[in-house]
């Protein structure tokens, strides 16, 4: 007589529809306690007994707590619902543009269970022919935490992503910074621009090396326009840097929260901007946002990226400069690269620009940062004086 199998062992039987030997095991139950089998079917009967040896063997390993069907899109679909929770609206869709754009279409079809070290080592290779390299990095990161993410819900034994390095992409387009001449006309078009809040904008992230999502976010009760001159020591008209247009209003680091003395340039034009706003505000009447924005739109609202952006291209334009070619973002560099030039020590620039520590700044702004390390030579001028010299 036959040994029975023992429970959650499996076993064989004949579908009369299909006219094919299946193949079942239990995996496991669902909450409400209903059996979670798993099937294949064979032409013979020895050949579905070895498909539920496999079966067996593969339960054993982990690799059949989920559907094996489940794919590298139903993956990425599970992270894009549930997975980005807290994040604001902006990364959301721009985590969904990447992952619809340079995932999907090349290993969406893919079982996750098969998905290979090789074959994501052969899509790296193909994105890195369009990409730069920071931004096939994202897109390497975004399918590892998709695959983490399946792995924690027992969809996956392995996240096959950890196996594989990114290659190198294409060259991005390198930042760069404004000369003091090109600063000097920048900051003359930015005061004739039309609009004196994206002009106000200009000119406080030149002169203080405020990051752009820490500019936007910056309201009235964190900016001083007058300071303490009679103070001991006197306190200088100051901006308090400490919230960023972020979902929480969190600061990119925790040293980024920092109070920078503002310029008189700065305190002139944000003075100019206060009072440009409050009649904005009495025009605006009942359909004003009071959201105490420094840097807002006609009715008080947040300004877009975006507007930033179209509005910087024209003021770069008034400048002289050829306004593809440069960014909101690379004021921050100027503000770097001029107090480098100007003989501002490093560790004073890493200070006022929010960074860690110097290492951070010099990594960041390598280009913009004028070598200061003279000593070696001034040593070496002391030990081996010139023929004039000696």
């Amino acid at each position: 007589m036959t040994k029975r199998r023992s429970r959650g062992d499996g076993g064989l039987s004949w579908d009369q529809t299909r006219q094919r030997w299946v193949a079942a095991i239990t995996i496991g139950y669902t909450p409400a306690g209903k059996r979670i089998m798993r099937r294949r079917s064979a032409r013979t009967k020895t050949e579905a007994r070895n498909l539920l040896d496999n079966l067996r063997r593969e339960h054993a390993d982990g690799l059949l707590t989920e559907a094996v069907n489940f794919t590298v899109t139903d993956a990425v679909d599970d992270w894009l619902a549930y997975g980005l929770v807290g994040r604001a609206d902006s990364t959301k869709e721009n985590r969904r543009t990447m992952v619809e754009t340079h995932i999907k279409p090349f290993l969406g079809a893919r079982k996750l269970q098969e998905l290979t070290a090789e074959e994501v080592d052969k899509w790296l290779a193909d994105r890195a022919n369009v990409l730069s390299t920071s931004t096939l990095q994202r897109v390497r990161s975004l399918l590892s935490q998709v695959i983490s993410r399946a792995q924690a819900r027992d969809k996956v034994k392995r996240n096959v992503v950890l196996l594989c390095a990114c290659p190198t992409g294409l060259g991005g387009r390198p930042s760069k910074a404004l000369t003091m001449a090109q600063a000097e006309s920048l900051l003359g078009a930015a005061m004739r621009f039309r609009t004196p809040a994206i002009r106000a904008y200009v000119v406080v992230s030149l002169l203080t090396g405020a990051r752009t999502e820490e500019m936007r976010a910056l309201t009235w009760a964190n900016v001083d326009l007058t300071g303490t001159p009679e103070g001991d020591p006197p306190v200088l008209p100051s901006i308090r840097v400490w919230r960023s247009v972020r979902a929480t209003g969190d600061m990119k680091t925790r040293l980024s929260r920092r109070t920078l003395a503002m310029p008189k340039r700065c305190v002139d034009v944000l003075t100019a901007q206060c009072t440009a706003q409050a009649k904005a505000r009495e025009r605006a009447g009942t359909q004003w946002e009071d959201k105490d924005l420094v840097f807002s739109t006609r009715t008080g609202g947040e300004l877009a990226a975006g507007n930033v952006r179209r509005a910087f291209r024209l003021i770069a334009k008034e400048a002289g400069l050829e306004p593809g070619e440069w960014t909101p973002r690379e004021l921050r560099h100027s503000f770097v690269s001029l107090l480098s030039d100007s003989g501002v020590p490093i560790e004073q620039i890493s200070r006022l620009v929010g960074h860690k520590g110097t290492a951070v700044t010099e990594m960041i702004y390598r280009h913009q940062i004028t070598p200061v390390m003279v000593e070696g030579a001034t040593a070496m001028d002391g030990l081996f004086p010139t023929e004039r010299e000696a």
